[in-house]
């Protein structure tokens, strides 16, 4: 058995088409132009490619889309005068921190300044506690990237078992919030593993649904899988051979029912769900 490759690249696609759409309209109706303010300190290479990626999608769809560089030496009280600039600025409706911050920042002092309706990555602590009590502002990107997977592709998440490896705020925890959350998209049973889990293969065998975010370069192997079961790898991981994920994916593939490839799989998703929450931005801040 071979798996069914999931592609999310043909899935962000659509998703942008439908956003592209959706933007048109609500320019029509407002006379006004969904805006994204990326912010970028330092020089990372890989900070600088998400950036552009993003800026790129923001433009193919009819977002606006500003860039602020900050050299990394830049102090914690000039990087929270920008947010708070951003903040008050009226034709700015969401406001994008890249990730990780030099050293001398507090990243959670920086998250917490950014007004909470232009929080469109979802991490500020009003936005998780709106996650946590199932009324969301905006869902996080990219564990919402892994929710529409799932749902556009027809898999069934309500009763299933979803084992999910890594607690990290940004996939894990709130990925195991929203899929066991009632109604659509959720109802799951879910199990959340990390690295102090006891035979962790023998819970990650118990999956209907495997989804991986730990930052281990194919992690996991063939026989962590249960047959049949669908395999979402959420894992970047850059090493000598390129772009890989933390699933062994030649392997597991031959034994799950459906797996996404690294690249191409949750990384265009993601972004299409930046875009889609700058739109809900707008149209809240525009109300």
């Amino acid at each position: 058995m071979t798996a069914q490759i999931l592609d999310g690249k043909q899935l962000a696609q659509q998703i942008r088409s439908e956003l592209a759409e959706e933007i048109v309209e609500f320019i029509q109706n407002n006379g006004v132009v969904p805006c994204l303010a990326a912010v970028l300190v330092g020089d990372d290479p890989a900070s600088e490619v998400y950036v552009r990626n993003k800026r790129r999608a923001c433009e193919a769809v009819g977002i606006d889309s500003q860039l602020h560089r900050l050299d990394a030496s830049v102090p914690s009280e000039e990087l929270l005068k920008l947010v708070a600039k951003l903040n008050k600025d009226q034709a700015v409706h969401g406001i994008l921190v890249q990730l990780p911050l030099p050293r001398q920042i507090d990243s959670s002092r920086v998250l917490i300044a950014i007004n909470p309706a232009k929080d469109v990555d979802a991490f500020h602590p009003e936005n998780v506690g709106r996650l946590v009590q199932g009324r969301p502002r905006f869902l996080p990107c990219t564990p919402q990237s892994v929710q529409q997977l799932l749902v556009r592709s027809g898999i069934e998440i309500a009763g299933r078992h979803v084992v999910i490896l890594g607690r990290s705020d940004i996939v894990g925890r709130p990925l195991s919030i929203m899929l066991s959350q009632r109604g659509p998209g959720g109802d799951a049973t879910v199990t959340l593993c990390h690295s102090r889990t006891p035979d962790l293969a023998a819970v990650t065998r118990t999956a209907d649904i495997l989804v991986v975010a730990i930052g281990r370069p194919k992690f996991v192997s063939a026989d962590m899988v249960k047959p049949g079961a669908v395999v979402v790898d959420v894992g970047i991981n850059r090493t000598d051979d390129g772009v890989v994920g933390d699933v062994d994916f030649d392997a597991v593939r031959e034994v799950a029912g459906a797996i996404t490839p690294v690249p191409g799989g949750i990384g265009p998703l993601t972004i299409a769900m930046l875009l889609k929450n700058t739109l809900s931005a707008a149209e809240s801040l525009e109300k």
